[in-house]
């Protein structure tokens, strides 16, 4: 069934060079979808070309909207159509929020949340007119519940979710989806990529509540959501399951978020 539902999609993955992006390829790809990959990194998404899980790469900062628009209309025009965009390219800081400058806060911003609105602003245009397509919006957990040491990236999150979940509702009638992905902990490249800010990286990484998944398994729940166009797709369980919890309990995930910044402030390197 699933390879049937994306066989000769026509598919956009920004930030897919690697990490999430790369397993989504690969498995978008076995399925029978035509999958052009986009990368600020573009041997990255050129190597997967290479290996059979693209067709095309491309050079691509989502930071530039008029970059972003552009590769959209070239996909277009070369494939005839765009089926899928999913908005993966993704970055992260973390740290107690006294540490960080502003220019951490834009950064973040710049990628996780204009990086998004940009591709979605093109491809929800182009596929209004199609009548047909759906955004995949790679946002978090941190999208759906508060996440101390990571503030940034938890305010770029909570604003994927909204855009998504509010352009879902506009985009229903006129045959366009979108869905927001709020995983837990996954197994990509933005633990390596991520800066930590006057902390020691190995303390906090060795303290993670929870072991990650691998980015193939996630790409499979992605996928899964996908095909049953759920407005949320979240996972492993522990994830839907502090989601609720915080829905019908909040103040019990104020007590795990005091830990965790307690725990960063432990190891934290006072200047």
């Amino acid at each position: 069934m699933a390879r049937k539902y994306f066989a000769k999609s026509v598919v956009l993955i920004t930030g897919g060079g690697s990490g999430i992006g790369a397993a989504l390829a690969a498995a978008l790809s076995r399925r029978g979808a035509q999958v052009i990959v986009a990368d600020l990194d573009v041997a990255n998404a050129q190597a997967l070309v290479g290996r059979g899980h693209a067709l095309e790469a491309l050079a691509l900062d989502v930071r530039d909207a008029g970059a972003v628009a552009a590769s959209i209309t070239g996909v277009v025009a070369r494939y005839g159509r765009l089926d899928y965009l999913f908005n993966n390219a993704g970055i992260s800081v973390c740290a107690d929020a006294r540490d960080l400058e502003l220019a951490h806060w834009q950064s973040v911003i710049e990628v996780n949340l204009m990086g998004v609105v940009h591709g979605t602003h093109a491809a929800y245009l182009q596929m209004c007119q199609q009548g047909s397509g759906h955004i995949v919006n790679i946002a978090s957990l941190a999208g759906l519940v508060p996440f101390p040491t990571n503030a940034p990236y938890a305010a770029s999150k909570h604003a994927v979710v909204g855009l998504s979940l509010s352009l879902r509702t506009e985009g229903a009638e006129l045959g366009v989806r979108v869905s927001a992905v709020c995983p837990g902990f996954i197994q990509s490249n933005i633990f390596r990529a991520t800066p930590f800010i006057n902390v020691p990286r190995e303390a906090l990484l060795n303290a993670m509540p929870f072991k990650p998944i691998s980015t193939e398994l996630a790409a499979t729940q992605i996928l899964a959501g996908v095909e049953r166009n759920q407005a949320i797709i979240s996972f492993p369980g522990y994830a839907r399951w502090l989601w609720r919890a915080y829905r019908c309990w909040p103040a019990l995930l104020e007590i795990l978020g005091r830990k965790q910044i307690r725990d960063l402030r432990r190891v934290r390197i006072k200047l």
